[in-house]
């Protein structure tokens, strides 16, 4: 793969960020897209920018405002409160959004010449979103290449690892300080450690917990 070209879905946040650090590896091109709709943590945009700024990324922003119009709820609201009840999806879940996501990030990989494609999804620690699972993604994958007659390939490299273990490939990566410090997670938008009180920030410091604690670091978690 190594001379071939790759687009991450990427946010800006630590899983899209370690993913992207994957693609660096394992391709020898790699651009970035991410996603304009409106969300809650607008401030995800100028962080992925930035990012990919650094990282010398060519990076691709889209325009997808209609979301936000289609699926109003607490990423997409500033009025809507953050909450996850047992047994129902968090109030954070947009309808479409990855089946969305991956399907414009398609089109932009044809144009681009790209045929890999990567996102952050997990199954593992996610919050019961149904397009999170490998199901959709390998089902997905083969209505794209059925619709473009293009030989896409979706990569999930967080699939079935844990947040801890999302850390520990950061870290295999040599992007553990990159991602702690330079991302945003948070669904408030507030970079790094976030606000702390979040699903999002929860899952994420409950992860790093668990994989400094299995380093023996202690002293910071």
């Amino acid at each position: 793969m190594k001379n071939e070209k790759a687009i991450v879905v990427f946010s800006g946040g630590q899983d899209s960020t370690t993913c992207l650090f994957w693609a660096m590896q394992q391709f020898g091109e790699v651009e970035a897209v991410t996603f304009n709709y409106n969300q809650r943590h607008k401030l995800e945009l100028d962080v992925a920018a930035d990012i990919c700024k650094e990282l010398n990324i060519p990076h691709h922003i889209l325009d997808m405002s209609l979301l936000n119009q289609l699926a109003p709820n607490a990423l997409t609201r500033s009025d809507i409160d953050i909450t996850h009840e047992e047994g129902e999806l968090p109030s954070t879940f947009v309808d479409g959004r990855n089946l969305l996501f991956l399907s414009f990030a398609a089109v932009l990989a044809k144009q681009k010449g790209a045929k890999h494609i990567i996102t952050g999804v997990c199954e593992t620690d996610f919050s019961g979103y149904p397009d999170c699972r490998d199901i959709f993604v390998k089902s997905l994958n083969v209505t794209l290449n059925l619709s473009m007659d293009y030989p896409f390939v979706i990569h999930t490299p967080l699939m079935w690892i844990d947040k801890a273990d999302t850390w520990k490939l950061a870290d295999d990566l040599g992007a553990f300080e990159y991602v702690k410090n330079k991302t945003l997670t948070c669904y408030n938008g507030i970079i790094s450690d976030g606000c702390g009180e979040c699903p999002a920030c929860e899952l994420r410091q409950a992860g790093l917990d668990r994989y400094l604690q299995s380093k023996g670091d202690t002293k910071h978690v």
